[in-house]
């Protein structure tokens, strides 16, 4: 009885990493809410991979069985995960800062936050049009890295 006991939980504490890991080997590399985000923008940046999503708050929030609380003026959800290149390991670690340029030349800047393998943050992008996203950020070797990229809300 013993025997089945510890064998069982051998199989199970292998069996949870393994079914994670094949969830997330593919493309998306983000969790629950974000398996919906539109991938915005993806560039390599001195060995590390960032891959931007955006997605709308009520697709993200849905995602995690929640509703917006009202008063929330933010409409999207803007994420990203860094990958090293070599090993393909997703970076948790580390300090990002976004700035937003509006359509109307309105600007919004917020440090994006970590969370379950990606960093993000909630931006207001009700307006149609092209939006200027600029990102710096530091992870594993403290190298200060930025990215910037046009983002056409439709």
């Amino acid at each position: 009885m013993k025997r089945i006991l510890l064998t069982t939980a051998a199989i199970l504490t292998l069996a949870v990493p393994l079914s994670l890991a094949a969830d997330h080997g593919g493309h998306d590399t983000h969790s629950g809410h974000a398996a919906k985000a539109e991938v915005a923008h993806e560039e390599v940046i001195s060995g590390v991979k960032a891959s931007f999503s955006v997605q709308t708050m009520a697709d993200a929030m849905k995602g995690m069985g929640m509703q917006i609380p009202k008063g929330v003026r933010e409409t999207h959800h803007l994420s990203v995960v860094f990958r090293d290149v070599r090993s393909g390991k997703v970076l948790t670690e580390g300090t990002v800062k976004v700035k937003i340029l509006n359509p109307d030349k309105r600007e919004q800047t917020k440090a994006l936050m970590g969370m379950q393998g990606h960093f993000g943050a909630d931006f207001e992008m009700a307006k149609k049009g092209r939006y200027g996203i600029m990102c710096k950020f530091l992870v594993k070797d403290d190298k200060p890295r930025q990215v910037k990229f046009w983002y056409s809300s439709k």
